[in-house]
């Protein structure tokens, strides 16, 4: 699949979704987007090129590979098994990747669906916000048949700087859902440390230089303690899509049995910002329900 150029169907291009797709025009293959909006696959053709789609169907139809980056578990399988779902139209040994952060549930589903009709499926939601899809360098975590992930790792590289395959059906759900708990627990800690070092009337530049080295750096201490002590909050990933895959995360453990006593804290913690109007916030401002 990756020596010749493709017919690839996309179908959501938001915030993540249209710069994954025009890393694929970039790698040379022809694509067809369709968007609920009608308006942002049009503009998103007028910048890229290619054609857009009045119903997913009519985009996957004779498509070597159709993508999904959509809002929910409702809006998936509105695109996928809807009246105008793109599985209607898929013809048999095609690939389908769906790189929505969704339930571990419905990622079973399509698959058991996808298997009936004889296409390939991964669900595979990524890590790396709006500026990995813009640089093309998210991490991507895989479920789904070892063929399935083969077929769709040459694909998904246009936009990837990792791809790992974790296992069968719904694993790479829930790879994503141990993503956001561990995030969700990090910039809590984050956040009380700088209050914390505010607090006390220290320097927060010479903290971060004294302790961003050491055993308490992370990507969150990196990238986000020097804009949270300025009070800058418009990154990328919303407080309100962060509360979405928690809820995910919550969901899933009364399944499985695990205990996320942090996460689930966490979550009441981002409802009160949410609560404060910071919704649409980027998740480090988690750090302002706590007063300075």
């Amino acid at each position: 699949m990756s020596e010749r150029k493709l017919r690839i169907s996309f179908i959501g291009t938001g915030v993540m979704g249209g710069p994954m797709a025009g890393h694929l025009v970039k790698a040379g293959h022809h694509l067809t987007v369709y968007n609920r909006t009608r308006a942002k696959a049009d503009a998103w053709v007028a910048q890229h090129g290619g054609a857009a789609a009045a119903t997913p169907a009519e985009a996957a139809r004779d498509a070597d590979v159709v993508l999904t980056c959509v809002g929910n578990d409702d809006d998936l399988a509105q695109v996928t098994l809807g009246r105008d779902g793109a599985f209607k139209a898929m013809r048999e040994g095609a690939l389908f990747v769906d790189h929505t952060t969704v339930s571990a549930r419905i990622a079973r589903q399509l698959s058991v669906e996808a298997d009936g009709l004889g296409l390939l499926c991964v669900d595979a939601p990524v890590s790396g916000g709006e500026a990995g899809a813009q640089n093309g360098t998210l991490a991507i975590m895989c479920g789904g048949s070892k063929a399935a992930f083969e077929a769709a790792a040459p694909v998904m590289q246009a936009y990837a700087a990792r791809m790992v395959h974790i296992g069968g059906p719904g694993a790479g759900q829930t790879t994503k859902m141990v993503n956001q708990i561990a995030i969700a627990g990090v910039v809590q800690g984050l956040s009380e440390a700088l209050r914390f070092a505010q607090a006390s009337k220290l320097d927060t530049d010479k903290i971060f230089e004294a302790v961003s080295g050491g055993a308490a750096a992370s990507w969150q201490m990196l990238n986000r303690w020097g804009t949270m002590a300025k009070d800058e909050f418009d990154f990328g990933f919303a407080v309100d899509w962060m509360r979405k895959d928690l809820g995910l995360a919550l969901d899933e453990a009364r399944v499985n049995g695990a205990t996320l006593p942090v996460a689930s804290l966490v979550d009441q913690f981002y409802a009160d910002v949410q609560k404060a109007g910071g919704g649409r916030k980027d998740t480090s401002s988690l750090v302002t329900r706590l007063p300075k």
